[in-house]
């Protein structure tokens, strides 16, 4: 039976609670609108996996310390960030169940915050002379707004096959992940392989953590989530890619065609979805996960085994087979 997250954080718990007040002070202004708006966002943070998979990585190559807790801060204001921006961007009135800050305090004010803890994140990293951390944070914004822009022309079209995908979601929710835990290990190893090899670890881990989000709009899990939601935005997913990819003429027109004009049709998406689950989508794309999954798993086990080690097992468990 899979650990729960709190058995999970178990060898860095005081490091989390630390992190809490500093990743909060972190984040303080002296204007009184955007301290008002950090402490919302600091209280409807979720379970912040980012900063333990930063803690946990450092823990596995030596003790944690004041870079790690840089290093966890910095990597959870970037999320942070990189959410109040989505939210303008997909026009999102709510996050995890509560108002989004372009809903609360309107799109101009939203990209000021996000912009603002950017800035709050660098100088953050910079105050401490965290060089590293900087060059391993820098890669991963470049890489998700490409990711970004890449979806956004792509989704004009309509043209997204397996290999873009893959790079699309690498670049938007992996290359985060990958930071994270070249982050962690930065903090606590001075060898440039032992980073890469952190990096690539947590890439993998963030392939399939974009993977099993997209089986949840098939609802392959009892999980209470509306189905269809991708396809009403537009999204091309890997389950649905892949039988397109394996249609006829005729069916692909009526899949693009579907995506295209008629997602906000419940009817006709729900009808998609049938057909993409009878046609083997949710089955190629759960194959899919598990292959990245098992990559992840196999550079873990090249480690030395320790606390760390099977904790970090279990979180990487744990986001693969979470219901939400």
């Amino acid at each position: 039976m899979p650990l729960s997250l709190k058995e999970i954080k178990k060898p860095v718990q005081a490091d989390l609670e630390a992190f809490q007040k500093h990743f909060r002070q972190s984040m303080k202004s002296n204007v009184r609108l955007l301290d008002t708006i950090t402490y919302y966002i600091v209280q409807g943070k979720g379970k912040q996996i980012r900063p333990l998979f930063v803690f946990l990585c450092a823990k596995l190559f030596g003790e944690i310390n004041d870079s790690s807790h840089d290093a966890a801060s910095f990597i959870e204001i970037l999320h942070t960030a990189t959410l109040v921006h989505d939210d303008v961007v997909d026009d999102s009135s709510k996050r995890r169940g509560l108002f989004s800050i372009n809903a609360l305090w309107k799109n101009k004010v939203a990209v000021l915050v996000g912009d603002f803890l950017y800035a709050k994140g660098f100088l953050l990293a910079l105050e401490n002379e965290q060089f590293k951390l900087i060059k391993i944070v820098s890669t991963a914004i470049k890489e998700i707004i490409e990711g970004e822009v890449l979806q956004l022309d792509k989704a004009r079209r309509l043209d997204i096959d397996e290999e873009v995908y893959f790079e699309i979601i690498r670049q938007k929710t992996a290359s985060l992940i990958a930071a994270a835990c070249a982050a962690g290990a930065s903090t606590t190893s001075d060898d440039p392989e032992v980073v890469e090899k952190m990096r690539l670890f947590g890439e993998n881990i963030g392939i399939a953590f974009q993977i099993k989000d997209d089986l949840f709009d098939y609802g392959e899990d009892d999980i209470g989530k509306p189905t269809g939601i991708d396809i009403k935005e537009k999204k091309m997913t890997l389950p649905l890619i892949h039988v397109l990819k394996n249609s006829d003429r005729s069916t692909k027109r009526w899949i693009i065609n579907t995506v295209k004009r008629h997602n906000n049709n419940k009817k006709k998406v729900r009808a998609l979805v049938e057909f993409v689950k009878e046609k083997g989508g949710l089955t190629y794309a759960q194959e899919a996960l598990d292959r990245y999954h098992k990559m992840a798993i196999d550079i873990l086990h090249t480690l030395q085994p320790s606390p760390a080690r099977d904790s970090i097992e279990n979180l990487v468990h744990f986001v693969i087979s979470r219901t939400k």
